[in-house]
């Protein structure tokens, strides 16, 4: 009889572990199929953002830039964008202090900046500006010589699919230490809407 009831007990409690190791992975099935629910989620909603960058004008690009800044947790963030600005279309601070100017180009997807930009930008944005962190913002991709010198020079760019992170989410500081150089697509997006 003991032998019986240690055998009822030692098959009851081989049935709950099963019954625990499938509720397990059936929670951990669900857990991932709803990271993957918010994951996409997540892409829609930045591309319908995307969307709307294209649709904006530069001063409203530059307001959003500002607005991503500001939701970043940066203090003292202007946009100071118009004739004569010398490249600072927004300026403030990070989270840190350190003082940061963005440029802000809101071009049609399938354009491109160009070294030239970049280099421009550089030379206005330490110098007249007192930049410790440069930042470069475009609705569109950088070039592999933009980015090569923005990388040689320590300039922050964030192109469009930076952007649709930033959008998303990532906080501004994420991107400051990324090489440039040796990411992104430097490829013209195909032609959509402006």
């Amino acid at each position: 009889m003991a032998m019986a009831l240690l055998i009822v007990l030692v098959v009851a409690g081989l049935g709950v572990v099963a019954v625990a190791v499938a509720l397990v992975r059936a929670a951990r099935r669900e857990a991932g199929a709803e990271r993957a629910r918010l994951a996409e989620d997540a892409k829609r909603q930045a591309r319908r953002s995307l969307a709307a960058v294209w649709k904006m004008d530069d001063r409203e690009f530059e307001e959003y830039v500002a607005a991503l800044c500001r939701r970043d947790g940066c203090t003292e963030v202007k946009r100071v964008g118009g004739t004569g600005d010398l490249g600072a279309d927004v300026t403030g601070r990070l989270p840190d202090g350190r003082r940061f100017v963005v440029q802000c180009k809101r071009y049609a997807r399938s354009r491109t900046v160009g070294s030239r930009d970049i280099q421009t930008f550089n030379g206005t944005a330490r110098a007249e500006h007192g930049a410790d962190v440069p930042v470069f913002v475009a609705s569109c991709v950088f070039t592999k010589p933009a980015r090569e010198f923005a990388s040689r020079h320590q300039l922050c760019l964030i192109d469009i699919n930076l952007l649709g992170f930033w959008n998303s989410g990532t906080p501004l500081t994420a991107f400051l230490d990324l090489d440039i150089s040796r990411s992104g697509n430097n490829r013209r997006l195909s032609p959509g809407p402006d």
